[in-house]
């Protein structure tokens, strides 16, 4: 089974960011703190809520920047040859209680809360980080390549945090298209959030099994990807984090060697 290394303390992203061109996609990778590319978070966290706003949910994303910048531990980012964000996302975490988790309030009063709790309860001990606003623009030649290139965002995001899983929450029709990277659907009840209109629903990536459930293509891709940031990321002094990612990078100390399955 295939794995990989993980962030260890004193190593993170030279200078607070991290780029990368990818081919097939046509556009540039970007992962940041979001203090280290104020502008260019400002710019993604505005693509966010313009997207949410086209589908009706504006209630479900925070239109702060500040607040939103103040709850994230890094952000992707693509931008194409021009310069201008076509996508992204934002992670939450190392998240160190359910509570910390906003699945917890998606389920709230709705089965399935007591199991949300739970799943997250039990993987903390070895990190979890969750996405949140997760947006693309489409059109274009490139669209199937830059959606599969999103999809794997999470794991590059997992392996500079040193994590075993992430999660997020979305719709499922949406949560489809994540299956490609290893993503399995937590056998709970969906939610009706942010509205009646949708069932939501959990999905989790677990590094050390996603192998056994991703596309052979997006698995491959992953590998090579997370081998590049690897080799790029540089150690740097503790005085240059961020007293997040400080604690994230002494706290959470991943488990080797151990298969436990999402659900």
């Amino acid at each position: 089974m295939t794995t990989f290394e993980l962030a260890k303390p004193g190593q993170f992203i030279p200078g607070g960011t991290m780029s990368w061109w990818d081919p097939a996609a046509e556009c540039a990778v970007t992962i940041a703190e979001p203090a280290a590319a104020p502008d260019l978070f400002a710019e993604y966290h505005r693509g966010a809520v313009a997207s949410y706003a086209r589908f009706g949910v504006s209630d479900a994303i925070d239109a702060d920047t500040d607040r939103c910048a103040a709850d994230t531990a890094l952000f992707w980012v693509m931008t194409d040859v021009d310069g201008q964000v076509i996508g992204g996302v934002r992670t939450k975490g190392a998240l160190n209680s359910p509570e910390e988790s906003h699945a917890v309030v998606e389920w709230q009063g709705q089965p399935g809360e007591s199991d949300v709790r739970s799943m997250l309860a039990q993987r903390i001990p070895s990190g979890v980080i969750e996405m949140k606003a997760a947006w693309m623009s489409g059109g274009g030649d490139c669209s199937r390549h830059r959606a599969k290139l999103h999809a794997r965002s999470g794991f590059h995001l997992t392996a500079l945090l040193g994590v075993d899983y992430y999660m997020a929450t979305s719709a499922a029709h949406t949560l489809e298209r994540w299956r490609s990277t290893g993503g399995v659907v937590a056998p709970i009840p969906a939610t009706p959030y942010p509205d009646e209109r949708y069932e939501t629903k959990m999905m989790w990536w677990d590094r050390r099994t996603f192998t056994v459930h991703g596309e052979p293509a997006q698995v491959a891709s992953i590998v090579v990807e997370v081998a590049r940031i690897h080799r790029r990321r540089r150690p740097v002094a503790e005085r240059g984090l961020s007293a997040r990612t400080r604690g994230v990078l002494s706290t959470h100390r991943p488990r080797i060697g151990t298969t436990d399955r999402v659900g």
